[in-house]
């Protein structure tokens, strides 16, 4: 039994939730999210509650069945508070800045690098080593994150790089002479 697949989904004020055949609609205050869900699972909405019920017991049903209501909840959650992540570059000489809608890193290439960012997504540079990414879809937010980190990852001997805001990074020793 999913704990998470049958827990129900209660709506805020100005939140509307609308299915037309497997696409799901979630209008709030901060804007509109679209997403296509399995048709294994079935999601009813009974004015404030969204409930969702799948239309067997096995496996991929079950699995589909959670993952389903989560990623609905992420869409509510999404256009009522939306979601944000803080990116720190650590490093000598390290330092991001925008250029319109272009992110621009200075990260120990011989080259700057410049990076598009997507039109639902907003990106601040409060300071030169401090990247705010901001938007209501908690998917792309993620994977724009990750991909502006991979840019120059953190490395473990003396910690440089692209790193979430709270992330700790294991060091290593270096060698040790004789």
């Amino acid at each position: 039994m999913s704990r998470i697949g049958y827990k129900e989904i209660d709506l805020p004020e100005g939140v509307e939730v609308s299915q037309k055949g497997n696409v799901v609609t979630v209008k709030g205050p901060k804007g509109t999210l679209t997403r296509e869900i399995s048709p294994l699972i079935t999601m009813t909405v009974d004015g404030n509650v969204v409930k969702f019920d799948r239309s067997s017991d096995d496996n991929r049903n079950r699995s589909l069945h959670g993952t389903t209501r989560a990623n609905v909840n992420n869409m509510v959650e999404g256009v009522v508070n939306g979601y944000s992540k803080t990116l720190k570059l650590v490093g000598v000489g390290y330092r991001a800045q925008m250029k319109g809608k272009t992110l621009v890193l200075t990260v120990g290439y011989s080259n700057p690098v410049e990076v598009d960012v997507p039109e639902d997504l907003e990106v601040k540079v409060p300071n030169n080593t401090t990247i705010e990414i901001s938007g209501i879809n908690k998917e792309e937010l993620g994977e724009f994150a990750v991909y502006v980190r991979s840019i120059r990852s953190p490395e473990p001997y003396k910690g440089k790089g692209i790193r979430y805001e709270n992330e700790h990074i294991i060091r290593k020793e270096g060698k040790t002479g004789k």
